[in-house]
């Protein structure tokens, strides 16, 4: 036996048993770093108004203090306002669905000539072995939505922490940094740093102008319709529209539709009337105008990064894919070397169409004399 191999077979298990270790511990810390994740994006949008505030002479501690906790207030505030808005609904509907009840049958009888009781139809719900099978299922599961909750919380507590930190030290976690990186690396890292900072809160920003708009047009609309909980329904309309990439815009609309069907179905038909109309002035009006200066990508770019931003990391990646995305495209401007383009390549002066390329001549080749 050569006198290297029993070292070398020590030398692979042990790269093997550290290979292993680090993918145990890779998907042990992947919550964390998700998290993680998720603070270092909610820090470099809330840095611009951190900064701002810095400049002015308040502590930065103090500055991201006051400014998460007014992001905190907005968010609890519409919390609070769309759950009572969601438990007044909820009660007229419990407090009305008899009525609806009978009103259903009545046209079921009439259409199709049965005898139908809505006396008969609840005793034999409630005596179902379905309903029964689902009581007992949602009993059990009371602990297991108990604890979904509480990790929810401490979740939400973890990134609230996490973002604090990088918000509040942002400078001395940037002068770390570089502090290991040579002179030619630090600017490179600062560059990317900036980028990124610029474009994730312009993102939310033109997200926020939109969201703004958004709402005060619906809430006009819901308000001529005289749909209950306009205002609510105007912010929910807004924010959820904006900040729920690729489904938002029908999540938000399926809501007041709800609302509004109880009313009138007519009054329903127009909220998704005017929801479809909107969007399409949004798409083709309203957001190339608002994010030509701030996130400017492609919207087939924007649709890739978000359904692979929820391929990867579910919804976090769906909300963090295009403002991660337009830093990356950002960064990659400002080293990718571009050319004039010539005539021919551009399409042409006047007739925008590409020429066909003239044909090589062919050399006669001359013969024996």
């Amino acid at each position: 036996m050569p006198r290297w191999l029993p070292r070398a077979v020590v030398l692979v298990l042990a790269l093997i048993a550290c290979f292993q270790l680090g993918s145990w511990a890779f998907h042990q810390l992947t919550a964390l770093l998700v998290n993680i994740l998720i603070a270092f994006f909610l820090a470099l949008a809330v840095e611009p108004a951190v900064s701002r505030m810095a400049a002015r002479g308040m502590r930065r501690g103090l500055a991201t203090f006051l400014v998460f906790l007014g992001v905190f207030v907005a968010a609890a505030g519409f919390v609070v306002l769309l759950g009572s808005m969601l438990a007044g609904q909820i009660v007229d509907m419990v407090g009305g669905f008899p009525r609806y009840l009978d009103s259903v049958i009545g046209t079921i009888n009439t259409t199709f000539h049965t005898k139908l009781s809505r006396l008969e139809i609840q005793d034999s719900l409630l005596h179902s072995d379905w309903l029964q099978k689902y009581v007992q299922n949602s009993a059990t599961g009371v602990l297991d939505v108990s604890a979904t909750v509480l990790g929810g919380l401490f979740r939400l507590l973890t990134v609230g922490l996490f973002s604090f930190y990088f918000a509040a030290d942002g400078p001395r976690l940037r002068r770390a940094l570089c502090s290991v990186l040579p002179p030619a690396k630090q600017s490179e890292v600062l560059r990317a740093w900036e980028i990124a900072v610029a474009k994730t809160g312009g993102y939310l920003y033109s997200r926020g102008l939109m969201a703004l708009v958004s709402g005060i047009a619906h809430y006009v609309v819901f308000a001529v319709l005289d749909v209950p909980y306009a205002p609510a329904l105007a912010v929910w309309v807004g924010l959820v529209s904006q900040f729920i990439p690729t489904i938002g815009t029908y999540l938000a609309g399926a809501l007041p539709m709800l609302i509004a069907f109880p009313d009138s179905p007519w009054y329903a038909l127009y909220v998704l009337g005017f929801v479809v109309i909107y969007q399409q002035f949004e798409n083709y009006v309203l957001q190339p105008k608002l994010t030509s200066k701030t996130v400017d990508i492609h919207p087939a770019v924007a649709f890739g990064s978000v359904i692979a931003g929820t391929a990867l990391l579910g919804a976090v990646g769906a909300l963090i894919a295009i403002p991660a995305v337009a830093t990356l495209q950002a960064f990659l401007g400002a080293y990718v070397k571009r050319y004039e383009l010539t005539e021919r390549a551009a399409g042409g002066p006047a007739t925008g169409s590409l020429r066909p390329f003239p044909r090589p001549r062919r050399r006669r080749t001359p013969g024996p004399r």
